[in-house]
Order: structure tokens, then C-alpha cells, then sequence
């Protein structure tokens, strides 16, 4: 018998007489009673409450507004599925570093780097909370993670409520981060401190029409 087999032995004699545990009741909210404008007006609510900048616009703006919200970087870094045509208004002198399966950028590259651009698997409106899932359009977790700057893409129509909503929608084996404004703590005197654990800067561009 393996070390394992004899812990595991262990374990279920142990537990041999434990009484029966009583089902969960599991009454609370599940779907969503707020209207597309009313899930956009909470989320935005809860961002800007998280100090993100946001922007409500349409599918043939982001471009523009892009280009708007790094007006101040060297550099971009962006996942290898992204819809290249959002990074179109950039500036010429603004490097554009893809990040690919294939030609991943290395800690210090992406250190160096201004900022990032991505789009986003789901939203919760309710606490605020944008998720990436690692799909081709988000990329991995890191290019959202060490660049100081993140402009992420929120698609209308992928804005739920209630977290009990999202969950259904997401692929539990991928690797996500859940995103609650620009990354930021505060000591035992309350003086907060942003940029530890992720981006000092969040920009969410709010989208119709993708």
C-alpha cells in the first residue's frame, strides 16, 4: 500500500459515521430584471466608483478612442486575436507589440511597455467586474497584468447583472482575471496605493454594435 492509499484509507474511515450534511438552499438571484441602458448605467456606476475611466460609444468609434486614451504612450502590447483595426488611429510613433502563442513577449518586455489593449469575455454590472478568460481577443494573463495602462473593450451584449449569470458563460478551465477597476491597496493607515497587483490606469470602452 502507497503512502496515498493509507492517508486516503484514513480519511474515509474518519469520515465513516459523519452525520449527513444538509442540502444548501440555493434561493438567491439568478437572472437579470434591468434593461440593457439600466445594466450600462449600473456598470458604469460601479467603474467610475472604481476610479476607471469609461466611455460609452459605438462599434466604429473605438478607433478613434483608442487612439484617444494612449495619446501619452511609446508602446502597446496586444493579444494575437484582437481586431487589429482597433489599434488602427494610432499614432505612428506608438510601437505595436504583438503577443502570440508563438512569439510571447517576455516580463521585462511587457514591463517596458506603455500599455495594453484588450477585449473582455464577460461583465458583471452589479459589483462592477470585468472578466477575461484568456480567448484569443484577451490574451494571456500577463500582457493585462504588467503593462501600467489597460484599455479594455466591453461589448454591449456580453454585460450581465448578476454574477449567478456569468458563470454558465464561462470556460471554468481557462485561466481568467476578474477585473474590479485599476489595481489598488491600501496599509493598516488607509493610504491607498495603486498599481501593486496590476494596472495603475483602467480604461473601459463601453461598446454598442460588437
Amino acid at each position: 500500500m502507497s503512502a496515498k492509499d493509507e492517508i486516503l484509507g484514513r480519511i474515509r474511515s474518519a469520515l465513516a459515521d459523519a452525520p449527513q450534511v444538509a442540502e444548501v438552499p440555493r434561493e438567491y438571484r439568478k437572472t437579470s430584471t434591468l434593461s440593457e441602458a439600466e445594466l450600462i448605467e449600473l456598470l458604469v456606476d460601479r467603474l467610475v466608483d472604481y476610479k476607471a475611466g469609461v466611455d460609452v460609444i459605438q462599434a466604429s468609434e473605438v478607433p478613434k478612442f483608442v487612439a484617444a486614451k494612449l495619446q501619452a504612450a511609446t508602446s502597446v502590447v496586444y493579444p494575437h486575436g484582437l481586431d487589429t483595426n482597433w489599434l488602427a488611429d494610432l499614432d505612428e510613433s506608438v510601437e505595436r507589440r504583438l503577443d502570440a502563442p508563438a512569439a510571447v513577449l517576455t516580463v521585462p518586455e511587457l514591463d517596458a511597455t506603455s500599455a495594453v489593449v484588450t477585449s473582455s469575455a464577460i461583465s458583471v454590472a452589479e459589483s462592477g467586474t470585468i472578466i477575461l478568460d484568456g480567448e484569443p481577443d484577451q490574451g494571456r494573463r500577463a500582457i493585462s497584468l504588467v503593462p501600467d495602462h489597460h484599455v479594455c473593450i466591453v461589448p454591449v451584449s456580453t454585460i450581465v447583472q448578476l454574477l449567478p449569470e456569468a458563470m454558465p458563460r464561462l470556460e471554468v478551465t481557462r485561466p481568467q482575471t476578474w477585473i474590479s477597476g485599476p489595481s489598488a491597496t491600501s496599509d493598516i493607515e488607509l493610504e491607498r496605493v495603486e498599481g501593486v497587483h496590476g494596472p495603475r490606469v483602467l480604461d473601459v470602452l463601453i461598446v454598442h454594435g460588437l
